[in-house]
């Protein structure tokens, strides 16, 4: 029965089933890991006021920069199993090693301690998610991607529901710090199912000559670390990524600030914000799953993926509109749940459709410094921004003021990006039969 669900509601073939549902696993692991710290890195970041949040961008694109090189490092020298396992590992040690110190020296644990844990799971959280969709699009052909995508991220919705019930089921009988461990464990599931999914026979594609078991799971890509850089230089396709992600980054940090202070001016209240997230979030998620389980899919399969990625810079243009005429909590909430929902179950699983018509180095080099760096630099553009104008005494018109031209440029990306895509899949597809 649930084969039959997925064959024909969620667009899956009857030999998908299998590495579908593996997929799935391995990102439900992977943002249950995540949404369980979460809240603590919140917490913990707003120690000392929101502006110093603006200052942690700072740190974090720094952080960022620096392992950036060490991951095209470990791409280039390993087979693809090696490189996945130890970046999951050092994070997943990362949380023990923090676990410890709040267990073993309480009481050096303090402001600035709490701000280097919101720079580290910044870091961590782009990289935990930016590997696990460079190895769908190493293991899935467009085609594919196009039909599977948004059901896989079902499971990383499901995943992003259960952490936030599981820490607050288990932070108050055991203690905030106990959630480390439990997120690391989280992580060596997820390593699990990746290990699992990589040893899936694939299906031989055409259309992919590169992408075949024996030469992906044993054969470093080579190269230089750097390399990442230079492919994103010299591509006008991956600088279109590059100039889509940012402004994707820009935009989320538009909203980001602008929701931390109506719900601070709500009061100080902890139990009133917390109920106020937890709807903004609750909306988020229902809605995400909806789109991702039942029209994501189809929809990249119908109209393209040129419009779908075009669907999210129309709710931003449309959101700030409304923000800026009407200005309330109200409107943010439907806002955020909107923007956030067709981020995650939309426009994600179609702009990791873009990676499937690359070469592998790029998929895992060149998508490392796009999902990474530049998404942190457009986080730090973003809130610099947003600073700046409220320092400038500038409200919500204002802010919608220089978002919306900036939403008409991210919509023509997203409509020649799902050209450009288009073209080099039928080039491939030519090249494979000649």
């Amino acid at each position: 029965m649930p084969r039959r669900f997925l064959q024909r509601f969620a667009n899956i073939r009857r030999e998908e089933v299998r590495p579908t549902l593996v997929a799935a696993l391995f990102f439900f692991c992977v943002l249950t890991a995540l949404m369980l710290l979460r809240p603590a890195r919140e917490a913990l970041g707003m120690q000392r006021g929101i502006e110093t949040i603006r200052w942690l961008f700072v740190g974090t694109v720094a952080v960022t920069l620096a392992v950036n090189p060490v991951f095209g490092w470990l791409v280039s020298r390993f087979r693809r199993l090696a490189f996945v396992s130890a970046t999951y590992l050092f994070f997943a040690g990362g949380l023990v090693a923090f676990y410890a110190l709040l267990m073993f020296a309480p009481a050096s644990v303090g402001e600035h301690s709490g701000q280097v844990f919101y720079v580290w799971f910044s870091v961590f959280n782009l990289f935990a998610t930016m590997l696990f969709w460079a190895l769908m699009a190493d293991r899935f052909s467009l085609p594919q991607s196009k039909r599977l995508f948004g059901p896989i991220g079902v499971g990383g919705t499901l995943g992003a529901l259960f952490g936030p019930w599981l820490s607050s089921l288990l932070a108050a009988p055991l203690g905030t710090a106990a959630l480390l461990p439990i997120a690391a464990g989280f992580l060596m599931l997820a390593l699990g199912a990746a290990t699992w999914l990589m040893r899936l026979p694939e299906a031989r594609d055409p259309a992919r000559p590169e992408a075949q078991p024996l030469r992906a799971e044993h054969a470093a890509i080579g190269g230089s670390a750097w390399e990442g850089f230079g492919a994103v230089a010299k591509s006008p396709y991956l600088l279109a990524i590059c100039a889509y992600v940012l402004i994707l980054a820009v935009m989320a940090t538009f909203i980001y600030f602008t929701r931390l202070k109506l719900v601070a001016a709500l009061g100080s209240d902890l139990d009133l914000r917390t109920t106020v997230f937890a709807r903004i979030d609750m909306a988020t998620q229902a809605a995400t799953l909806l789109l991702q389980a039942l029209v994501a899919g189809h929809l990249m399969k119908r109209l393209g993926t040129s419009v779908t990625l075009a669907l999210l810079p129309l709710t931003a243009l449309l959101g700030f509109v409304g923000l800026a005429i009407v200005g309330s909590l109200a409107a943010l909430v439907a806002f955020e749940a909107s923007f956030r929902a067709v981020q995650r179950g939309l426009m994600r699983p179609a702009r990791e459709t873009l990676f499937t018509v690359v070469n592998r180095e790029d998929r895992y080099k060149a998508k490392a410094f796009i999902d990474t760096v530049v998404y942190r630099l457009g986080d730090l553009t973003g809130a610099q921004t947003e600073g700046l104008l409220a320092r400038l005494g500038m409200g919500l018109a204002a802010l919608a003021a220089f978002a919306l031209p900036l939403a008409l440029v991210w919509m023509a990306l997203g409509l020649w990006l799902g050209h450009a895509q288009k073209r080099r899949g039928t080039l491939q597809a030519e090249g494979a039969k000649a």
